[in-house]
């Protein structure tokens, strides 16, 4: 059962988002369009559920190319920013930009605590579905494809509370102190879900783990949105979140080696350690609460 889809498109968006919403309501409206995401998922697991006994794997593949016609019709609709487009007749902006020393050390620390953060998610959440459905002999949790189902898209409405609250928690008491915090209860409520056997502590650890272990992604759409100049904060946001990405593109595959030693459910401690990183790396950042862009 697919879980996760890519994100290319998400510097682009929060770029767009960042620059048209005042700065009281910047988390706020980056959590919102985040949250869109895990609402996706439960539609793609639904649909898994309903196509995949029937019709097979490329079927699947195929109702999911549909949904994404529909963003050429958003793209010729949306406007751009005020706010760019006031940029663009002043001195263009310059890929320079990025290696000016403020950005540059701002992007470095972002990148590597993207890394973190998303060596963390892709660990834990590219094995759910193994996790939940493999029998206990190969270190999964037995329950069949509905029950997986059920439980997945429960885990969804935890990511889509996670996404939405990190918004108004960020314009309340800041990107770092939530965006930290989120993370390390990650931390600690990641391995304690690999070390749940009990189908119906699952059923209810999984929101909680999902609210916590994904929800301080709207967090990285806000600082990152803040850190840099207008003239290349998509530039610079689509580097830094994406060389993380690659960064943590071994997640999955460390997990999958440990798995094979000590069990998928027990694999999942070593996650704890990217969460805790990517903490203290936020607050190497600067404070960006409030901050006007222009």
């Amino acid at each position: 059962m697919a879980w996760s889809p890519g994100r290319s498109e998400w510097a682009t968006g929060a770029a767009l988002i960042a620059e048209t919403w005042p700065a009281e309501h910047r988390g706020k409206a980056l959590g919102l369009m985040q949250s869109a995401w895990a609402i996706g998922e439960i539609c793609a697991v639904f649909l898994t559920a309903l196509v995949l006994p029937r019709y097979g794997w490329r079927a699947v593949f195929f109702a999911g190319v549909l949904p994404a016609l529909f963003v050429f019709w958003i793209r010729r609709r949306l406007p751009e920013s005020p706010i760019w487009k006031n940029a663009q007749t002043k001195t263009p902006g310059s890929l320079r930009l990025l290696w000016r020393k403020d950005i540059r050390r701002n992007g470095l620390i972002a990148t590597l605590m993207n890394a973190g953060a998303m060596f963390g998610y892709w660990g834990f959440f590219t094995w759910i579905p193994a996790y939940l459905s493999l029998p206990a002999a190969q270190g999964g949790r037995g329950l069949d494809l509905s029950q997986t189902t059920w439980w997945l898209v429960l885990m969804s409405v935890g990511k889509w509370l996670g996404y939405t609250l990190f918004g108004f928690l960020a314009d309340w008491a800041g990107r770092r102190r939530t965006y930290a915090s989120f993370l390390v209860a990650a931390a600690v409520l990641v391995p304690l879900y690999g070390l749940t056997k009990s189908p119906v502590g699952l059923l209810f650890l999984g929101p909680l783990v999902a609210f916590f272990g994904t929800g301080y992604f709207s967090g990285y759409s806000a600082i990152a949105s803040e850190l840099f100049p207008t003239e290349v904060r998509a530039t610079a946001m689509g580097i830094s979140y994406n060389a993380g990405r690659g960064l943590s593109a071994l997640a999955p595959l460390v997990v999958g080696v440990l798995a094979e030693r000590l069990g998928l459910g027990s694999a999942f401690i070593f996650l704890s350690a990217a969460f805790s990183f990517a903490a203290a790396l936020a607050f190497a950042l600067p404070e960006t609460k409030g901050k006007v862009l222009v």
